[in-house]
């Protein structure tokens, strides 16, 4: 069953399962999709043993391994989706993270800096995406770009007035000397 859903993910990108099915392929792809990495003959072989369809295993090392090749880890995501009708199962879908397009639009629209933790718990700063930014309403996200699209309007220092700066010909800036020409005429 789980060599059936990783083909259907490797082709389809994204399948509709129930969460404990979802949970069970996530442990069963993620070693695959991390051996697919590196295409030699010796990791097809592998990763055919496990998918036994040979159009998953080209489809996966043409398409899907160059896209993931920079990625350390966690190629899935599992979105839940609610319950099913009848039996109340609860339902998800679980897809590559790398070709969902709305999502890749988004995290390309609002980048913000993210933080991961050490092994104590401290933060440390890394990379910029969107996959830990903060949650903003849709009408704040559009204020801040449109913001950031908008022009800076330029701001208006004040200048001495022109006398100020340059005096007109003929005077002198020390009162001294103009109260004695003042005396003399």
């Amino acid at each position: 069953m789980l060599s059936n859903m990783a083909t259907s993910l490797i082709l389809h990108k994204r399948i509709r399962t129930t969460v404990p099915k979802a949970k069970a392929l996530r442990m069963f792809i993620e070693p695959i999709l991390t051996k697919s990495k590196e295409d030699s003959t010796q990791s097809r072989r592998l990763v055919f043993g496990y998918l036994q369809d040979k159009n998953a295993v080209a489809e996966l090392f043409r398409e899907v391994s160059p896209k993931i090749a920079d990625r350390p880890g966690g190629y899935t995501r599992i979105l839940r989706i609610g319950t099913r009708t009848g039996d109340a199962a609860e339902m998800c879908y679980i897809e590559l993270v790398d070709f969902n397009e709305s999502m890749l639009a988004a995290k390309t629209g609002a980048e913000a800096k993210t933080t991961r933790r050490g092994r104590r718990g401290t933060k440390k700063k890394t990379e910029e995406t969107a996959a830990e930014a903060p949650r903003e309403t849709k009408a704040k996200a559009k204020a801040k770009v449109a913001k950031a699209a908008a022009p800076k309007a330029e701001t208006k220092t004040e200048l001495p007035a022109p006398d100020e700066v340059n005096p007109p010909e003929g005077t002198d800036n020390n009162p001294e000397a103009t109260g004695e020409e003042e005396k003399e005429k």
